[in-house]
């Protein structure tokens, strides 16, 4: 069991495969992983061994081995050791997933030349939006 606030190190690794996707938008499978993380260190990496990582079933991989999974998903190493670079990687991810969305992207883009007013004002009508959806599907936003 992790601690409050802390992800554990599946938690870390699915967090990869949902955000960190291949050219054609679709997740890695875990053999691609598994294959590229064998070649990167030489080592045995089967796509069990992998699965196991990611959903908690192993916990204590070699250092090579989170080393070659960081370089797959281009994370630094310290996403699987440092609970505070973890976060804040994981925010930029969740932020660069969220930008590959095309209608996502070109709000953003059009938001950059809006004054602070102005970005507030588009802030505020998102999370109106947010919570009318919210309501409609039966779940709440927490702000």
């Amino acid at each position: 069991m992790t601690e409050p606030g802390k992800s554990s190190l599946a938690d870390k690794i699915d967090q990869l495969f949902h955000v960190v996707r291949r050219p054609d938008r679709e997740q890695y499978s875990h053999e691609e992983v598994a294959r590229a993380c064998r070649e990167a260190t030489g080592e045995s990496f089967s796509t069990t061994y992998l699965w196991q990582l990611r959903t908690g079933r192993r916990d204590n991989p070699t250092k090579r081995h989170l080393e070659a999974l960081a370089q797959f998903f281009g994370v630094p190493p310290a996403y699987f050791f440092d609970d505070g670079q973890s976060a804040k990687i994981a925010e930029e991810l969740a932020l660069l997933g969220a930008l590959r969305d095309a209608g996502v992207r070109d709000v953003a883009l059009r938001a950059v030349t809006l004054s602070p007013d102005g970005l507030d004002t588009i802030s505020d009508m998102i999370d109106a939006i947010a919570r009318r959806e919210a309501a409609k599907s039966g779940t709440k936003k927490e702000d």
